[in-house]
Parts: structure tokens; C-alpha cells; sequence
């Protein structure tokens, strides 16, 4: 038995929840680099004898859906959280991030004087200010995934209907060439 319709309605909802979830993204200005964004993916499987679906991100991607909470404050939808020790200074100073964001976003930090400073320090000082305040929870995933869930056993059950459905019909038009 084939389950086209199940297979159907499956991968309609992974559409639809990834495509939410790419609109969240860039509507709540989390879409600088598009990394995250083109790493939403779906992986939907149907067998005579199981179902699986696989939601697929970067691994970030959680981080950004469910929060982190901060050494001094913040809250997180999750266990997620920096630790006093957490060497988030450190990966700024190796990779850059926070500063090529910093750049993207055109934010420098001025001195007493009215100078600006460079990129590279407001990569510092934004990597400090995560790591004490955490990150607010987006729910870009969260939120569509749960909409589109509430629709899918009805839509699901129907898929599922049809093919029982039709292989009915296709066991009932082999008998009747047997006879």
C-alpha cells in the first residue's frame, strides 16, 4: 500500500511551517546572512510501515527559536544558558561574528569625544551584552510548527482516508480481473 496522500499532506505541512518560519525570520530581523534561512529544510518519509519526518535548521536555529538565558538575566524557553565561564569573548575574538554583524547593522560605539570606534570593539561589547542579558526567545519556528500542527490530524486523517481508499479500489479491481 502506497500512502501518496499521507505523503502528500505530510510534506504540505513541512511547506508550510518552513515557509512561516522563513517569514518570521526576516519580518523579526533575524535573517542578516540568510544562513539560517536557506538551512530550513524538511525530510519526510513514507513506507509501507512507518512515518518520519525530520525538521532540519542550523544548529544555532535553536538557540534563536528558544532563547538563551544570560549570566545576569534573561529567559529561556529551554535549559540553554551561558555560564560565568562561558568563553563567548573568546569566539568573538576568533571569529568576528558579532563585529561582521555589527558592520551589516552600521553600529559603532563613540567615545566621550563624539569618535567612532571600530567595528571589531562593538563586536566585544555586543558579545559581552549577550552573554550577561542571554537571547530573548523569537519562536519563529515554534509558532508555526504548533499553528500548522493543530491542522494536521484532520488534514492528516483525510490523506490517510483517501489512500486506504484507493487501495481498496485497486484491491477490488484485481479480484474482479481474477474472476
Amino acid at each position: 500500500m502506497t500512502l501518496e496522500e499521507t505523503n502528500k499532506a505530510l510534506n504540505k505541512f513541512a511547506k508550510y511551517v518552513i515557509q512561516q518560519a522563513r517569514t518570521k525570520l526576516t519580518k523579526g530581523k533575524k535573517n542578516v546572512y540568510n544562513d539560517l534561512y536557506d538551512s530550513l529544510d524538511s525530510n519526510v518519509k513514507v513506507s509501507k510501515n512507518s512515518i518520519s519526518m525530520d525538521m532540519l535548521m542550523d544548529k544555532y536555529g535553536m538557540f534563536q527559536d528558544r532563547g538563551v538565558k544570560g549570566t545576569e538575566s534573561g529567559k529561556s524557553l529551554s535549559n540553554y544558558s551561558y555560564k560565568q565561564s562561558s568563553n563567548l569573548k573568546g569566539f568573538e575574538a576568533a571569529t568576528g561574528t558579532f563585529a561582521k554583524w555589527a558592520k551589516f547593522r552600521r553600529m559603532q560605539p563613540r567615545d566621550k569625544k563624539g569618535r567612532f570606534g571600530s567595528y571589531k570593539t562593538m563586536g566585544f561589547i555586543l558579545a559581552n551584552s549577550i552573554k550577561k542579558k542571554g537571547i530573548k526567545p523569537s519562536l519563529f519556528f515554534t509558532k508555526p510548527f504548533e499553528k500548522a500542527f493543530d491542522n494536521l490530524p484532520q488534514e492528516l486523517i483525510e490523506a490517510y482516508a483517501l489512500d486506504v481508499e484507493g487501495m481498496i479500489e485497486f484491491t477490488l479491481k484485481d479480484n474482479y480481473k481474477n474472476e
